[in-house]
């Protein structure tokens, strides 16, 4: 199928081009083109063309989870976000630790087609932190896994860790890991400070973030290998992060949206959509967040999009799961908090969205520049226009977004998946 884009302007520089694809791969770019006979037409005046959005962290549900979310659901929020590839963690039941579930996640994604699939393999059996998993057999696997994580809960035994990141290193593979020591947050509900005090919720300090990535960055250096660290909530992190790049550690780190715009300030309501894990933390932690984005010393933005059935969030808080939707509001979210500030450009959009995430796992064809002879893997955005969130209306199967009557900035109005329009106008393009 060939695509004709008329008018966009790639990164949001320079006037505005025409783009030309055939067969998957950009043909043509430049000025006055013409739309070959036959092609799909998109009149891009005014938008901004930027590679395809690369997540590396979204909980898909599936297997085991579909009251919640289905790899169909969740792939086409991806595609109305704006995102081409996603990493699905493996919090699953049965837990994604062997090639059998991640060849089947691998395999229903391919199915669905509307985004790549990518399943994250378990650290350690059942993710429950004793053995390790297969590492090598999944990653050679047919779903040739390129990250393994136990998120949701963290590897808290230092040898585990260690004789992780050695396979890492012979595997040339990524360990992702949800830095939070388990001792110092049992029973915590919300972020240790003055609103949890005012509350009456157990706290959950800053610490257990800070000093699990100290650790596992000193084991990391040790075993040449590469970490990542998955959401980034506490000012106090970025500091040994900086610290461990400087020394050439192979750390590269994630921020959520809700992480760059939300504070424990919204918990004064008790409404349990605003409960995650890490917890939402202090204004003065927001402020650092965008900043480290901006500087590089966080790597990338990670949705953690983790839906929930509604009789896992309609109840008490204590009883609450913790989680939020992320896929469809990633992109305005960031235009708010980093592009609108002048923090990000749209070549810094390109670079935390979708550059760094495929550098960092690996992804040969996403990510890619947008020039002739490149994979036609694209979001066309509209930087002017705004939507409000409404979470019955976002296409996952479960509702719970924090942002629910929000305007936010910045719409995705195509996606584009080697050179085959996966979404547009708000409509998912099935097959």
């Amino acid at each position: 199928m060939n695509l004709f884009i008329h008018n966009t302007r790639p990164y949001g520089e320079g006037d505005p081009v025409d783009v030309v694809v055939s067969d998957g791969v950009i043909t043509e770019l430049g000025a006055g083109l013409t739309a070959p006979e036959g092609a799909e037409t998109i009149d891009a005046d005014g938008l901004v063309l930027l590679p395809g959005f690369v997540d590396l962290h979204v909980h898909l549900r599936e297997p085991g989870g579909e009251e919640s979310e289905t790899i169909e659901t969740g792939s086409r929020a991806a595609a109305l976000g704006g995102f081409t590839a996603v990493f699905a963690m493996p919090n699953t039941d049965p837990v994604a630790d062997n090639a059998v579930v991640v060849e089947y996640v691998h395999r229903r994604g391919a199915e669905v087609g509307l985004v790549d699939v990518h399943p994250v393999g378990a650290v350690t059996v059942g993710l429950e932190g004793a053995k390790l998993a297969e590492l090598g057999t999944m990653a050679q696997s047919a779903a040739n896994v390129r990250m393994f994580s136990d998120d949701g809960r963290c590897v808290n035994d230092p040898l585990i860790m260690r004789r992780a990141l050695e396979y890492a290193s012979a595997l040339d593979v990524v360990i992702a890991q949800h830095a939070e020591d388990h001792r110092l947050t049992a029973g915590a509900q919300a972020n240790e400070g003055v609103v949890a005090s005012r509350l009456g919720l157990a706290g959950w300090p800053a610490t257990a973030e800070e000093t699990v990535v100290a650790r596992d960055c000193a084991l990391a250096r040790e075993a040449r290998a590469a970490l990542h660290v998955c959401h980034v909530s506490s000012q106090r992190t970025i500091d040994v992060l900086r610290a461990a790049k400087e020394a050439g550690v192979r750390v590269s780190a994630e921020v959520t949206p809700h992480h760059l715009l939300l504070t424990d300030a919204a918990l004064t309501s008790y409404d349990p959509v605003n409960k995650v894990n890490p917890p939402l933390r202090t204004a003065a932690d927001t402020k650092a967040m965008r900043a480290a984005l901006a500087e590089g010393v966080i790597d990338v933005v990670a949705t953690d999009h983790a839906p929930h059935a509604a009789q896992y969030k309609d109840t008490e808080w204590a009883a609450a799961k913790p989680g939020m939707l992320g896929l469809q509001t990633a992109l305005s979210v960031l235009v708010h908090t980093m592009v609108e500030p002048g923090l990000l450009d749209w070549r810094g959009v390109a670079r935390v969205l979708s550059e760094r995430p495929a550098e960092i796992t690996g992804l040969p064809d996403q990510g890619r520049p947008i020039a002739v002879g490149e994979p036609a893997t694209f979001a066309l955005v509209d930087p002017e226009a705004q939507w409000t969130v409404r979470g019955a209306a976002l296409a996952s199967k479960a509702s719970n977004t924090p942002y629910e009557g929000m305007r936010l900035p910045g719409v995705v109005v195509a996606t584009v998946l080697r050179g085959r329009v996966t979404a547009r106008d708000g409509q998912v393009r099935n097959g």
